[in-house]
């Protein structure tokens, strides 16, 4: 049985190789890979990604994370291509190849037919001596020292350096197309990843009653409207004016000054400068207002009027916490 020790240094080994390998990569980002970039740009049609073995793995997240950042792309497994994927294949697509040898038997079927289709092929391989490098227009350069594995057998090095290439393509396609939070949003819906880029604070207020009591309301209106809307708060108005907000805070504390509570009105115990925040406003935004100030809501308001109130059991429930 492998040692505690053993196993540490291995561990750190493999993530040493892997991370020299990929610092290598940048003594390959050449004008072929600017030429990829604009290419890219320039088409008209998808990137079709192909690969097989580990290679396949690797591309189809290369796919995943094209299409998330708006470059249109599918994944064609190398070994279906040449049993009628090939027609998925449309005249402006443009063909990135991963392959670490270049030279396995699928590939070097493949290659010849996707140069027949005219399509530009664009080859990510570690040989650039291989029959597929001599039948790609432009290359991405991911040759490794050896993998990880102790072996040299098992792809590690080398499908990392393949997906730290597909990552920088990716960014350089993201920041040519000018691809902001709201684009990613837009391709990201689900999830709190998607809400915390397209979720608005009055998207979250409009679920929530909207507590509301006048200034001259006295201390039993008021626990009764808090505790009835379960927000831990209700807003003071003149009509859809905001004179102040009241929290179950300053209930406990004003209870613990008075005895006689005949007397005390919601004007009495209000707070005139209430943390507000727009409607259109990202709910985002509102959860790092009720960080910053240690306070568990927020007025919501539209057009400067009282809309409702967001909660920071609102925020957690949707997952943007």
């Amino acid at each position: 049985m492998e040692s505690k020790k053993s196993i540490i240094d291995s561990a750190i080994s493999t993530l040493k190789l892997e991370s020299e390998a990929v610092l290598r990569l940048i003594d390959y980002i050449d004008d072929d890979f600017v030429e990829t970039v604009e290419t890219i740009l320039n088409s008209r049609g998808r990137v079709i990604v192909t690969g097989i073995g580990k290679s396949a793995i690797i591309a189809q997240k290369i796919v995943a994370t094209f299409n998330s950042t708006g470059t249109p792309s599918v994944f064609m497994h190398a070994a279906d291509a040449v049993h009628g994927d090939l027609g998925m294949i449309q005249k402006d697509d443009v063909v990135l190849c991963l392959s670490k040898s270049g030279n396995t038997p699928e590939i070097k079927l493949l290659a010849p037919l996707l140069k027949l289709s005219g399509n530009k092929l664009v080859a990510m391989l570690g040989n650039i001596k291989s029959d597929l490098a001599q039948q790609a227009d432009l290359i991405l350069n991911t040759a490794v020292d050896k993998e990880a594995c102790p072996h040299n057998l098992a792809p590690t090095t080398s499908t990392t350096a393949q997906l730290a290439m597909g990552d920088a393509l990716a960014i350089c396609l993201l920041q040519a197309r000018n691809f902001q939070s709201a684009d990613f949003a837009k391709y990201h819906p689900g999830g709190a990843l998607g809400k915390r880029l397209y979720l608005k604070a009055g998207d979250l207020a409009l679920k929530n009653e909207k507590p509301a009591i006048s200034a001259h309301a006295p201390v039993k209106d008021i626990i009764v409207e808090i505790s009835k809307n379960r927000l831990g708060a209700v807003v003071v108005t003149n009509g859809s004016e905001i004179l102040g907000i009241i929290t179950d805070g300053d209930i406990r504390r004003m209870l613990e000054k008075h005895t006689n509570l005949e007397n005390i009105k919601a004007s009495d115990l209000m707070n005139t400068n209430p943390k507000t925040i727009d409607s259109e406003e990202l709910a985002l935004l509102a959860l790092e207002i009720i960080k910053n100030n240690n306070i568990t809501q927020i007025l919501v308001t539209k057009e400067g009027h009282y809309l409702g109130l967001v909660h920071l059991h609102d925020l957690l429930q949707e997952g943007i916490v």
